[in-house]
């Protein structure tokens, strides 16, 4: 007998390197809308701030990933951003962090309906040497 797929359960994350935070909620609100629309759960939402917000080692990114390896096991999971941008700017990095969620058996995705989940199988097999 065939369970049927539980809804995707949505994390959604950004930073903010800044002391204003109104843009931040902006987006954030606009995720809240988006998964919503989708039918997806909100599992919560984490935002590295301050130099963690520019720096490759994300504190709150890092806790998003250690929640998101548990949920897998239960349903799909994604990593729910503005845009691109607010995993990073620089390409490389984002990259790697998107190769950390296709490890942790998510893919992310935008509020602009861009996803990388077709491409999540080569961001598993590749090695950044994390």
């Amino acid at each position: 007998m065939n369970r049927p797929t539980p809804s995707p359960l949505a994390f959604l994350y950004d930073r903010n390197a800044t002391r204003s935070h109104a843009i931040l909620d902006m987006r954030l609100d606009g995720c809240r809308t988006y998964a919503a629309r989708r039918g997806w759960q909100v599992a919560g939402q984490w935002v590295d701030r301050g130099d963690d917000a520019i720096n490759a080692v994300r504190p709150r990114f890092g806790a998003l990933l250690e929640l998101m390896n548990r949920e897998v096991r239960i349903r799909p999971v994604i990593c729910l951003v503005h845009s691109w941008g607010r995993l990073a700017h620089d390409s490389a990095l984002r990259s790697a962090l998107q190769q950390r969620v296709a490890q942790a058996g998510g893919h992310c995705a935008t509020t602009f309906d861009e996803s990388d989940d077709r491409t999540r199988p080569a961001l598993v097999g590749r090695d950044t040497g994390h």
